[in-house]
């Protein structure tokens, strides 16, 4: 009788790794999407992406372009899209080549983009009659925080699909939140973003009158971003701010601008009072202009600047 060497079965550790080891779709391999998809691809993933420009920083962390959405979704279970428009979304989604070409039982898109919740939310029905499952997702942090995983990802939806993404989510987040229902990550953003928005433009005018003193700029970095006045907006910017680093842009001014209309939008619905968005929203409306397409902290130049009479 032949005798068959005994063979050590995997370890639960080996199987969990083996299944989150697959191939992942991403669509819209930007600022934010490229470090997401470099840090899958460290962890063993196979990517697939797909975006209508270049793809050739992707290509060189040894992620594999496809022709069209549709061709992610014919090679992958899970497909992250991150759109910057609700024009986009929909091509994505319903072109010609969109993801409902190819959508089928099973496999789960999450839309890390920032839409507002009605028009993400048409989406809902026209996968499903698929069999697919699409979340609400959002991501929480620069492009910077996102390559050292300090990004927070939220996502709103099914606690099913959330639960079979999350370990692929853990290759490149340390932080996922489940939030609730479809809906609630993008409601979640918009809380977050406003405070965004007024803890830079709060750090900026902080730095024009702090700079201004003649004290010693990183010491008063240092004192404020350690003390009581501090936020994460403050330490990230401020040392920008101080050294006029306004270049690569790492956060729209443009962007943070529109996610205050929403807010406000979301505000009235919600019955809730709207002094301070819409004193941001004036704010951001004279700035945005001034700072073009450098990063949001060139908001600085516009408290050097202003006078009020």
């Amino acid at each position: 009788m032949r005798k068959f060497p005994e063979v050590t079965p995997p370890s639960r550790a080996e199987q969990d790794r083996s299944l989150r080891m697959q191939t992942i779709g991403f669509i819209g391999v930007g600022k934010i999407g490229l470090p997401i998809c470099e840090h899958l691809i460290k962890k063993g993933h196979t990517v697939i992406g797909y975006r209508r420009s270049s793809l050739a920083d992707f290509e060189k962390l040894g992620g594999i372009k496809a022709t069209s959405p549709a061709d992610v979704g014919a090679q992958a279970d899970i497909v992250f899209t991150c759109l910057p428009n609700d024009a986009a979304l929909e091509e994505v989604i319903n072109g010609p080549e969109g993801l409902r070409k190819t959508a089928r039982p099973g496999q789960i898109v999450v839309e890390f983009g920032s839409h507002p919740v009605p028009v993400k939310e048409q989406y809902v029905k026209p996968l499903a009659d698929k069999g697919a499952v699409f979340l609400d997702g959002e991501v929480s942090g620069t492009p910077g925080m996102v390559q050292a995983r300090k990004a927070v990802i939220y996502l709103g939806g099914p606690a099913a699909a959330v639960k079979t993404i999350e370990p692929v989510i853990a290759d490149f987040a340390d932080l996922c939140m489940h939030l609730g229902d479809f809906g609630a990550a993008t409601k979640v953003k918009l809380v977050n973003n406003f405070l965004v928005a007024l803890h830079i433009a709060g750090t900026a005018q902080a730095m024009a009158l702090g700079l201004k003193t003649g004290v010693d700029k990183d010491l008063l970095i240092k004192a404020v971003a350690n003390g009581s006045g501090g936020s994460s907006a403050f330490s990230i910017r401020a040392p920008w701010m101080a050294e006029r680093r306004f270049t690569p842009q790492m956060g729209n001014a443009a962007g943070l601008a529109h996610y205050l209309d929403t807010a406000k939008d979301m505000a009235i619905e919600a019955g809730v009072a709207t002094d301070l968005i819409d004193c941001l929203i004036d704010l951001y409306a004279r700035a945005v202009p001034n700072i073009g397409d450098r990063d949001v902290a060139a908001i600085l130049e516009h408290f050097e600047t202003t006078r009020k009479n």
